[in-house]
């Protein structure tokens, strides 16, 4: 049988692609990362920059991803790679590996976010069975966190709690994947996405019907200003702009490959713009009503703005596991509610998580004819051996963080619309984005597709590169006027080791899809 004949899986219906991708989208990036990134990033102001990226960025390249990806799927290809080497035409042999990070990136993020996925079902374990109940401050809190991490401390004799919980998150993703588009991600997504929705509303609503328990100048609408007071002095550096970016990218799954894989499923007249815009609007919804209610104002009426802004100002995922369990403790039926709060972050980790595993498993299944057992045991394995630079180096979390998804995502996103742009073509690929569609844009869209993103894409990219850029990429600091090391001496070899390991994924990345192509040749020689 030839390579192009290959049968593809498929979504078994229009509801299933709907809360497929709302399911990439909405996850720990909407409940934990949004609260902290906006509430260090000039609070309401980070908005303006926000909101502007999701009109001008997320949602045009949402488009053409879905667009783009449905062209590569009618030519059997499921990945970036593939993609544009359809929408060239294959007139431009070397456009396809551009798309290695289409498929790196995306693993990238899976190494370290299963890894925070298992803190979030170990926490609903613990709180229900009171493991943190005698706990009354962050920094304790902070110490539970570090105990379980590190397997030391009064909490914990070793690792093999975190371990656990680890090892079974990561089974439960390779599970979902295993079984495919229809039979495993959409099946899951179908029952997991109202689940999610109803317990986020649930959260929101004891929230704003606490009032002030602690002291009564910590009210709601205090609470709520503390995320949403603007501090416009913010807006003059370009590391916001490249923060606001990065968070619309990683919370609507733009720019990791994902949707592009996704829509590559698609039959040749199913919609896309139906599809692709409800399941960013209800991203939108979880991120910026669900996710701004629930952890930063629950915070800020327990522990007051000094305590939350140190809280917030600890990292970008610790807010959750560092002061939330301690709102619950003082909460009527806390128990019960911190175990709803982590299931809902569980939910929605693992319907982003098993997404950005897709492309990859498409990648090898389609371009190699290899069977879907085999590719997921060989993903879970490179998966798994490099997760555990996570969980035991220093400093690894959050710099894999920016470097695959507040940088990676953006330049990704970027090499997208110049592919829509100059091969694709914007006539073209507004026909493609329109075929089988009720529903018409404004035409200005196709201007904004066509021109506005990509500049503010380049614009973005660069502001960063002159104020903050440079200084990450030689690992420095400014302080005091003063150039200074941005790692301790511990640090550094873990830091250097996840920048090479990046370089290895793309080079390694490149190499397959070059062998990849040469037996798509010969296939096609033979024949």
């Amino acid at each position: 049988m030839q390579h192009t004949k290959r049968r593809r899986d498929g979504w078994g219906s229009r509801i299933g692609v709907v809360l497929a991708a709302a399911g990439s989208a909405i996850g720990l990036g909407n409940f934990l990362r949004f609260p902290g990134v906006a509430a260090r990033n000039g609070g309401g102001a980070f908005m303006i920059p926000y909101f502007i990226a999701f009109l001008l960025l997320a949602l045009p390249l949402c488009w053409m991803e879905w667009a783009m990806g449905r062209f590569g799927g009618r030519q059997c290809h499921g990945s970036a790679p593939g993609v544009f080497d359809a929408v060239s035409g294959r007139r431009r042999p070397w456009l396809k590996y551009f798309g290695v990070l289409g498929i790196t990136g995306a693993l990238g993020i899976f190494f370290y976010y299963v890894y925070i996925e298992s803190w979030t079902l170990a926490y609903s374990v613990f709180s229900l069975t009171g493991r943190y109940a005698a706990l009354d401050r962050p920094e304790a809190m902070g110490e539970f966190l570090a105990g379980y991490c590190g397997g030391h401390g009064p909490h914990f004799s070793g690792r093999g709690a975190c371990y656990g919980f680890f090892l079974l998150t990561f089974l439960c993703n390779l599970w979902v994947v295993w079984h495919g588009i229809s039979r495993g991600i959409e099946r899951f997504c179908k029952v997991a996405m109202p689940l999610l929705f109803l317990t986020g509303l649930v959260l929101m609503l004891r929230v704003f019907t606490l009032g002030a328990p602690v002291n009564p100048a910590w009210n709601l609408d205090r609470a709520l200003g503390f995320l949403w007071n603007p501090d416009f002095a913010a807006l003059r550096n370009g590391r916001v702009w490249l923060e606001a970016a990065g968070q619309v990218f990683f919370s609507t799954s733009v720019g990791i490959g994902v949707l592009l894989t996704y829509a590559t499923y698609l039959r040749s007249r199913d919609d896309v713009l139906l599809p692709s815009t409800t399941a960013s609007l209800l991203n939108e919804f979880a991120e910026v009503v669900l996710g701004a209610s629930i952890v930063v104002p629950a915070a800020y009426l327990f522990f007051g703005p000094q305590e939350t802004a140190q809280a917030v100002a600890g990292g970008t995922f610790g807010l959750a596991f560092r002061t939330t369990p301690l709102i619950f403790n003082h909460m009527s039926g806390g128990p019960l509610i911190g175990f709803l709060w982590f299931l809902l972050l569980f939910i929605a980790g693992v319907t982003s998580s098993v997404s950005i595993l897709q492309p990859s498993v498409a990648f090898l299944e389609e371009e190699f004819g290899l069977s879907r057992t085999r590719v997921v045991a060989a993903i879970g394995a490179l998966t798994f051996a490099v997760a555990h630079l996570v969980i035991f180096g220093d400093g690894v979390l959050e710099e894999m963080d920016f470097w695959f998804s507040t940088f990676g995502l953006p330049l990704f996103g970027l090499i997208e619309a110049l592919v829509f742009l100059f091969c694709f073509g914007p006539d073209r690929g507004w026909e493609e984005l329109h075929h089988g569609s009720a529903l018409r844009l404004p035409r200005a869209f196709k201007f904004v597709m066509a021109t506005v993103t990509p500049l503010f894409l380049l614009t973005i990219l660069a502001a960063w590169l002159v104020t903050d850029g440079w200084q990450t990429i030689l690992m420095v600091q400014l302080t005091d006027g003063r150039l200074t090391p941005r790692y301790t001496a511990s640090q550094m070899p873990w830091i250097v080791a996840s920048r090479l390991l990046y370089l290895a994924l793309i080079a390694g990345g490149c190499l397959l899809i070059r062998r990849a192509w040469r037996r798509r040749a010969s296939a096609a020689a033979d024949a």
